[in-house]
């Protein structure tokens, strides 16, 4: 499948790791960067490729999206993304990813805006019912990373090419194949969100880290069996 990911948004903040190992599958271990997980909010804009690019519908290959997600170590010792959960607002994209690759999709009512420098997502959950939740997300794009600017935790949260999902009693795997995220600074502006804490994960404490990507073309493979 090949897909784009664009005006993108990360939210990280660390938080602690028992709790977020608490909700992981067994074959999953939480990853730390200096003694802390991280549990990212990540809402962006998904455009789907489709064969020969002729098919052009709303919310098939464009529509917005937004995930929970922390970082994992499975048990073939391999590295990647677990989610807790993805909200869309393409009820296609929803059935093919809970059919196909056993995420945790959710439909959901969804905006993205940009004016200028300042960029806007809204997301309200409406399949299922249970748990409810809602997010609103505003930052301030600014001028990019040079390449020596970022860190190695910089480096950790993002560069990521594995996805991890549960199904048929089993671990799978799925590569997705990206360049690296070309980062942009970004400040916080408005953030009012309950998609994290729906998740079972604890209220964050602190401010995250903001930084803003226009996007990367990402191909995703087929699932595998996670061997242990």
């Amino acid at each position: 499948m090949l897909q784009r990911w664009e005006q993108l948004t990360f939210l990280h903040w660390p938080t602690d790791a028992d709790a977020v190992q608490r909700l992981l599958p067994s074959g999953l271990t939480v990853q730390t960067f200096d003694g802390q997980a991280w549990v990212s909010l990540v809402p962006f804009e998904m455009r789907v490729v489709l064969p020969g690019d002729r098919l052009r519908l709303p919310f098939v290959n464009h529509f917005a999206e937004t995930n929970v997600r922390t970082y994992v170590t499975a048990a073939d010792g391999t590295v990647g993304i677990w989610f807790f959960s993805l909200d869309a607002s393409s009820r296609l994209a929803v059935a093919g990813g809970r059919g196909g690759y056993r995420l945790p999709y959710m439909h959901s009512t969804m905006s993205v805006e940009r004016s200028s420098d300042i960029i806007s997502y809204a997301c309200d959950r409406r399949w299922p019912s249970q748990p409810q939740a809602a997010s609103r997300v505003r930052v301030q794009i600014a001028s990019p990373y040079a390449a020596d600017e970022l860190s190695e935790r910089d480096h950790w949260l993002s560069a990521r090419w594995r996805l991890y999902s549960h199904m048929f009693g089993r671990l799978w795997g799925a590569t997705a194949y990206h360049e690296p995220w070309p980062l942009r600074r970004a400040t916080l502006l408005d953030l009012d969100d309950t998609l994290i804490t729906a998740a079972g994960l604890p209220l964050p404490e602190v401010d995250p880290i903001v930084q803003y990507s226009d996007g990367v073309g990402v191909r995703i493979g087929a699932p595998y069996l996670v061997r242990r």
